[in-house]
């Protein structure tokens, strides 16, 4: 049954990966070849999420890490209280042991992925922390994980990426007290080995401009009102 799961996900990363869904179907060579490798990145991605399950158990007991195998690659979804105080961007002490925990599994079991870095927040406009907008606190957010995993965990810089997407990418609704709880999060992301961290980047940064413009639209309907 894992076997077959690891193959599903293979599929699912061949069809999303640039070039992948057209050279899969050019023989049937190049398509064992493919799933080959593929499988492989699978099993690498299932190997890190086995290991951060062992190491994180309690904090997912806890509900306050979640972890997901998407053609994404592996997502680490932190909340964000247990990073940071409300407003805040700098990270609390007691979370050092939980993003160690993460580091050393991005070191020891997948040295040679790329990792991305994404904040988020409600929807929530921010009144009295000094920010700007919800677009800098999350974007801040994620330059502080990623200056953590680099200065005190080792990190090669050349692996990572910080983005912000502000309220723009909510996960639930931001209608209820328990929703926007959810949306207030850091994603940790184990890049698949197709995606190279300037396609993510660049990926990213096309995101993360709409989602720039849409802020900036919204926060100027709001100043004409």
């Amino acid at each position: 049954m894992r076997r077959l799961g690891i193959a599903v996900l293979a599929v699912m990363f061949a069809v999303t990966m640039n070039g992948c869904a057209v050279n899969f179907y050019k023989g049937k060579p190049d398509q064992e070849k493919k799933i080959k490798q593929l499988t492989t990145q699978v099993e690498e991605l299932e190997q890190a999420r086995r290991m951060l399950e062992d190491k994180l158990a309690q904090e997912i007991r806890d509900k306050q890490i979640l972890l997901q195998n998407t053609s994404r690659g592996l997502i680490i979804t932190m909340a964000n209280d247990i990073l940071f105080d409300s407003g805040k961007a700098k990270i609390k002490k007691d979370a050092y042991s939980t993003l160690n925990k993460i580091a050393a599994v991005l070191n020891e079991t997948v040295p040679d992925r790329d990792i991305g870095v994404e904040g988020h927040t409600d929807n929530v406009p921010i009144k009295h922390s000094g920010w700007k907008s919800n677009w800098e606190l999350s974007s801040t957010r994620a330059a502080s994980v990623l200056h953590y995993l680099i200065d005190e965990c080792g990190i090669e810089p050349r692996r990572l990426s910080a983005i912000g997407y502000g309220e723009f990418r909510p996960i639930d609704s931001n209608d209820t007290k328990s929703g926007r709880g959810k949306n207030r999060r850091v994603e940790i992301i184990i890049l698949p080995k197709d995606m190279s961290k300037k396609s993510y980047e660049e990926m990213q940064s096309r995101v993360s401009e709409e989602a720039k413009t849409a802020e900036e639209s919204r926060m100027s309907e709001n100043t004409v009102k």
